[in-house]
């Protein structure tokens, strides 16, 4: 793991971008793994500003996002996919033919998401993911457990994470139960990963991910055994460093 520690959100969306912008201009044909949330909007912005100056081109790009909530359709604002057409899709050049969101509202959700992993191995596997960690550890929708998932999956969300993602619903009880997810296994053959973390409220996820030991029990502690991980933290995330 390479750890860097950062002042605040904003200067890690700047060095985030940075680092997808350098793998586009590296492989103009490259996959990016793309992640919901609070977190990663800094580095959206950022990207997205790049793009409108004329300093890198998505246009030969593929992305595959994480998670989807299972039961909202594309079209609902609390959608993942909704979430990256906002943030991110509509302010860059990705074609709409090679944006990848796992469909929460599939015949077929198991199938769905067998169907996810064998678009990813036919784009020929994911260059660069970018992670958010939860305050639990869970990266994606992968909550603490008795095992690493192995693959896309579908999964019961914790009642910390339903009570951490109330807050983009109108209550508690309409926030979705369940999601389909990239597996840890699925995460872990990304040839590189960047994580971000901001806030004092992930310092200890943030600690038990970088010094505590690999367990399933925090799923982030897993990238431990990645051989090309960067943590971007700000000082309060790092606090316990």
């Amino acid at each position: 793991m390479n750890v860097r520690i950062y002042k605040d959100a904003q200067a890690i969306g700047t060095a985030a971008a940075a680092l997808f912008a350098a793998q586009v201009i590296d492989k103009p044909n490259c996959v990016l793994g793309l992640a919901t949330g609070s977190t990663p909007i800094p580095t959206y912005k950022k990207m997205a500003e790049m793009y409108r100056e004329g300093a890198v081109d998505f246009s030969g790009v593929t992305t595959f996002n994480l998670d989807e909530y299972v039961g909202l359709d594309h079209d609902h604002d609390q959608s993942y996919y909704y979430f990256m057409m906002e943030n991110l899709f509509k302010h860059i050049n990705v074609p709409h033919d090679r944006i990848h969101v796992l469909s929460g509202t599939a015949a077929d959700v198991e199938a769905e998401c067998g169907h996810y992993e064998d678009k990813i191995k036919a784009a020929g596997g994911i260059d660069l993911q970018i992670l958010g960690i939860g305050r639990n550890g869970h990266i994606a929708f992968n909550e603490p457990a008795a095992d690493f998932a192995p693959a896309t999956h579908i999964v019961e969300l914790t009642e910390s994470t339903i009570e951490a993602n109330k807050r983009f619903f109108a209550s508690a009880d309409d926030v979705p139960r369940r999601a389909l997810t990239m597996g840890i296994g699925s995460i872990m053959k990304a040839r590189s990963i960047v994580i971000i973390a901001t806030g004092s409220d992930k310092a200890e996820a943030v600690r038990d991910m970088v010094k505590g030991p690999i367990s399933p029990s925090c799923p982030a502690s897993i990238l431990q055994a990645h051989p090309d991980t960067v943590v971007m933290v700000d000082e309060a995330a790092g606090a316990l460093l």
